[in-house]
């Protein structure tokens, strides 16, 4: 399969990009998902429900994320890297207070699919952790016959995109050009990061490769929708 190298810029306020969340307890990983990276695709395509065939062609394909973080000059240290803020956590209280008799606050109030009490009672309370001004350039290997169609989705995406939550709108462009190869797209991206004068912090590769953490994450998504299902990668953590 020939293949090309979209590059995607995700800079944001907060972003969270979950991989192994309870309902009561939203965790975020510190670098994006494939699985929320193949939803950003989707949301800039339009395409809804299972897109088992689409998620089938990237399934084997690789995802590399680069992490950067913002620096300043310090004397005669030169440019140093500033620490990483820490997760935010939100407490988020979902359906508490809200009169079910009251036809217009009953709407606000957590229901099973089929309109009932949900289990448990009607007010749910959550844990929601988020990434605070983190910067990540996202190299997707996309399918050459996919390039046009998915170019031109991020410039005039069909929903909104969103950096893992909808409370995590990006605020610079996401879509930053395809390349023939992994090197052109990291070259272009380290070129955004010297303009807005940051660091590399560290970075993902797929695959087992010589670098500082090797673990395995399941977020290969095989099926979205209703019905999600997902298998597992290995990844490696490169700290520069």
């Amino acid at each position: 399969m020939s293949t090309r190298y979209l590059l995607l810029w995700l800079e944001s306020p907060l972003q969270s990009w979950g991989h192994d969340s309870k309902f009561g307890r939203r965790d975020s990983l510190n670098f994006p998902t494939k699985s929320g990276i193949m939803g950003l695709v989707c949301c800039a395509l339009g395409a809804g429900g299972e897109q088992k065939e689409l998620l089938a062609e990237f399934s084997l394909l690789q995802q590399t994320v680069l992490s950067f973080v913002r620096s300043r000059k310090k004397g005669a240290e030169g440019i140093i890297k500033l620490d990483r803020e820490p997760l935010l956590r939100d407490f988020h209280m979902v359906g508490s207070g809200y009169d079910h008799k009251d036809p217009w606050q009953s709407l606000l109030i957590p229901k099973t699919r089929d309109g009932k009490k949900a289990v448990g009672g009607g007010a749910k309370l959550t844990y929601r952790y988020y990434l605070q001004d983190a910067y990540f350039a996202v190299i997707l290997e996309v399918p050459e016959d996919k390039v046009d169609s998915i170019t031109e989705s991020f410039k005039n995406p069909v929903w909104d995109l969103y950096l893992g939550r909808k409370s995590c709108v990006p605020t610079d462009f996401i879509y930053r050009d395809i390349f023939d190869n992994e090197d052109q797209a990291i070259t272009a991206a380290q070129i955004i990061a010297t303009e807005k004068t940051l660091l590399e912090d560290f970075r993902v590769l797929d695959g087992e490769h010589e670098g500082d953490e090797i673990f395995s994450l399941t977020d290969v998504p095989i099926c979205f929708g209703e019905h999600k299902l997902y298998r597992d990668r290995r990844v490696t953590i490169i700290n520069t």
